[in-house]
C-alpha cells in the first residue's frame, strides 16, 4: 500500500532493504507486542518497529480503555500525562501520543521537557490524571525505544488491564487510519497541554520533603562526597536537585556522562545492573576519594552504587545487597524516632534475597512478597491505602529498583539517591562505612547470596526450547545432589507443594515423580496472580527460580542462598549454578 506521507527516513530504510527476504520479514512477520509492559523494540519502519504508526495505533488503543475507564468512573473528558526520556524519537513519539489523545477528546498534559520515569507516575497522581504514557526503553541499547502505560493511579497497568489495552489496539486493522489532531489546534481547543516546570518543582519538592531522615545530621550531609553520573539521561536534573535541597554539597557528577545522548555514547550499555556502566563514575571518584559513586539508568528508575572501603577500594554492591541495607536503615530509624507503625508492611518479589525480609522481621515488620515487576508492588501499596489494612513501608526489587515513599507507583532512583546519601551519610558520623554497615546486617540476620543466571534462546527454536524446559521442570521436578527440598512454588498452577524430610512430597508419591506426586494434602493455594515462575526452596533456606523474560528470548534462573558464614552461602550457590549449567546443558 502506497503511503504519500511517510517520513522521509521511514521511506529510505524500506528503499534500502528492496529484495532483502530477510530484513523485511523481521520488520513486517508480526505486530510490535504490547505486553504488561507496553511497547518496546527496535526503531524503524515496519509493523514490528518502534515508529510513530505503531505508536499512534498503540495510544489509539490505549485511548479507548481511558475513555471506558473514565465513563465508568463517571468522568466526562479524561486526561493523561505523557513523558519521555532523551532517547532518538522519544520526543516526536510523545508529541504523537499526544496529538492522538486531542482526537479522541482526551487532554494530554506532555511534558515540554525530559523527565524521569517516576514523575509521570507522580504528575498522573498530581494532575488527576486517569492514566500516562512515557516514551522510554529503560536501559536497553540506542536502537530501542519503548511506551510504558501506567493507570489512573500512577501504577503500571496489570495483565488483566494490559489484556483489554491489547484487544482495543488489536481493533485497529490498519495503523495508517488513527486520527491525529495537529499540535496548534490540539492545544487552542485546550485538548493539548505541555507541563512546564511547575510539575518538577512539586514533585521534587514532595521528594525532599518526605525522603530525609531526621537523624541524620547537617554536618553528616556536609561530610559526605558524592559521585554521581546519569549515564546520559533523565536524572541529572533532579537527582542533583534534590541532594543539594538536602543539603549536600559535595556532588561531582561524571562530566561525559552529564548531558542527555540518545546514543548513549560512553557505554555499551546504559545499564548500571553491569559494573562497566558504573566504570567511569568509580574511576572519578578513585581520583576525588569520594564515599559513594551512584548511576542512574537513562530514565532513572533504577540506581546501581559503589562504595569506598577503608582500604580506599570501590565495592560495587548488588540490587539486592543495597534493597537489605536500605530496609534496614529505613525500619531502624523509624524505630528509633519513634515512627515504625504496628501494621507496617515491607514489599518484595519472589525472585529478590530473604536479607532485608530478615531484618524487617527481626522488628516484627510484615513482609508480602508479588510477582516478578514493580507493577505488582505498586498495586498492594493502592490496596493498602485504599483499604486501610497497612502501612507501606518500602518495596524493591533485585534489579535495582526501590520505592521508599508511595506519593510514586513505580521504582524511584530519584527518591533513592537521595536515600542511599543519607544512609551513607548517617554510617560515615558513625565512622563506618556501607561496607562495614552490610557485614553488620549479615552477623545480626544471616548471610545471603543471590546470582542471576541468564541464557538467550532466539527465534522461534528458542521459544521452543524455552518452553520444553520449564514443562520439562513441570513434568519431572528437579533433584540437586546435597539439598533437600522443603517446597516448591507453581506460579502457573498456582500451588505450592510441600517436602517431607528426604524429599517426599507430604502425603506420599504412590509412585508418581517428585513434581506430581503430592496428593491434595501436600499442596496448597498461592494467593498471587498466574504467572510462568518455578521456584524451589529448599531446608538450608536456599532456592532457586525460573522463568522466562517477559521482553527478551531469554530464561532466567535466580539463585539464593543463607547461611551462618559467607563461605557456606557460596559453597550452596555453586551447587545451584552448577544444577542450573546442567539444565542449560540438556537445552543448547
Amino acid at each position: 500500500m502506497h503511503q504519500p506521507h511517510l517520513p522521509a527516513s521511514l521511506k529510505q530504510e524500506l528503499e534500502s532493504i528492496a529484495g532483502d527476504e530477510a530484513a523485511i520479514q523481521d520488520r513486517f512477520y508480526r505486530d510490535l507486542e504490547f505486553g504488561t509492559g507496553g511497547l518496546r523494540g527496535v526503531l524503524g519502519a515496519g509493523t514490528n518497529r518502534m515508529n510513530i504508526f505503531t505508536v499512534r495505533r498503540a495510544t489509539a488503543g490505549f485511548g479507548e480503555y481511558l475513555l471506558e475507564r473514565a465513563k465508568t468512573d463517571g468522568i466526562s473528558q479524561p486526561a493523561a500525562v505523557v513523558g519521555y526520556d532523551p532517547r532518538r524519537m522519544s520526543r516526536e513519539f510523545a508529541e504523537e501520543v499526544g496529538r492522538v489523545f486531542a482526537a479522541k477528546g482526551i487532554v494530554a498534559y506532555v511534558f515540554e521537557h525530559l523527565c524521569p520515569t517516576p514523575e509521570v507516575s507522580f504528575a498522573v497522581r498530581h494532575l488527576l490524571a486517569q492514566g500516562g504514557v512515557m516514551i522510554t526503553a529503560s536501559h536497553n541499547p540506542p536502537e530501542y525505544n519503548g511506551y510504558k502505560v501506567y493507570d489512573k493511579h500512577g501504577c503500571q497497568v496489570l495483565p488483566d488491564d494490559a489484556e483489554i489495552i491489547t484487544n482495543r489496539i488489536e481493533a485497529i486493522s490498519d495503523l495508517f487510519s488513527v486520527p491525529t489532531l495537529p499540535l496548534e489546534e490540539a492545544i487552542q481547543k485546550g485538548l493539548f497541554h505541555w507541563i512546564s516546570k511547575d510539575v518538577d518543582a512539586a514533585y521534587e519538592d514532595m521528594v525532599v520533603e518526605k525522603i530525609p531522615v531526621a537523624s541524620v545530621s547537617q554536618s553528616a550531609r556536609d561530610n559526605l562526597h558524592i559521585v554521581y553520573t546519569p549515564l546520559h539521561g533523565t536524572g541529572n536534573v533532579p537527582v542533583r536537585d534534590v541532594l543539594r535541597m538536602t543539603g549536600y554539597q559535595h556532588v561531582t557528577v561524571v562530566p561525559e556522562q552529564a548531558e542527555p545522548d540518545g546514543g548513549f555514547s560512553t557505554v555499551k550499555s546504559p545499564n548500571p545492573e553491569e559494573a562497566a556502566a558504573l566504570a567511569m563514575a568509580v574511576h572519578l571518584a578513585s581520583q576525588t576519594k569520594a564515599d559513594i559513586a551512584m548511576g542512574t539508568d537513562p530514565d532513572a528508575d533504577r540506581v546501581g552504587i559503589a562504595v569506598r572501603t577503608k582500604a580506599g577500594e570501590y565495592q560495587l554492591f548488588s540490587g539486592n545487597q543495597v534493597g537489605g541495607l536500605l530496609v534496614d536503615f529505613v525500619l531502624h530509624r523509624r524505630k528509633e524516632e519513634g515512627t515504625l507503625p504496628e501494621d507496617g508492611v515491607v514489599l518484595k518479589t519472589i525472585v529478590t534475597s530473604e536479607l532485608g525480609a530478615a531484618s524487617a522481621r527481626q522488628l516484627g515488620v510484615s513482609v508480602e512478597d508479588t510477582l516478578t515487576g514493580f507493577k505488582y508492588i505498586g498495586d498492594r501499596i493502592e490496596h493498602y491505602e485504599k483499604t486501610g489494612t497497612g502501612s507501606f513501608l518500602f518495596g524493591y526489587e533485585e534489579s535495582y529498583g526501590y520505592l521508599a515513599q508511595g506519593f510514586v507507583r513505580d521504582k524511584d532512583a530519584v527518591q533513592i539517591c537521595l536515600l542511599i546519601a543519607e544512609m551513607a551519610a548517617f554510617y560515615k558520623s558513625k565512622g563506618l562505612t556501607l561496607v562495614d554497615a552490610l557485614e553488620d546486617l549479615y552477623e545480626r540476620v544471616g548471610y545471603f547470596e543471590e546470582k542471576l543466571i541468564s541464557e538467550t534462546f532466539p527465534g522461534a527454536e528458542g521459544h521452543r526450547k524455552i518452553t520444553g524446559l520449564i514443562e520439562g521442570l513441570r513434568e519431572h521436578g528437579l533433584s540437586i545432589e546435597g539439598m533437600e527440598l522443603s517446597y516448591v512454588e507453581d506460579y502457573e498452577t498456582r500451588k505450592r507443594t510441600k517436602f517431607a524430610p528426604g524429599g517426599t512430597p507430604v502425603g506420599g508419591t504412590d509412585g508418581a515423580n517428585a513434581a506430581n506426586a503430592a496428593n491434595a494434602a501436600a499442596t496448597e493455594p498461592l494467593t498471587l496472580p498466574q504467572s510462568d515462575v518455578l521456584k524451589y526452596v529448599f531446608t538450608n533456606g536456599s532456592w532457586l527460580a525460573v522463568r522466562p523474560s517477559g521482553t527478551e528470548p531469554k530464561i532466567k534462573f535466580y539463585v539464593g542462598a543463607k547461611g551462618d558464614s559467607r563461605d557456606a552461602c557460596t559453597a550452596s550457590v555453586e551447587t545451584l549454578k552448577a544444577a542450573v549449567k546442567d539444565i542449560l546443558d540438556q537445552v543448547r
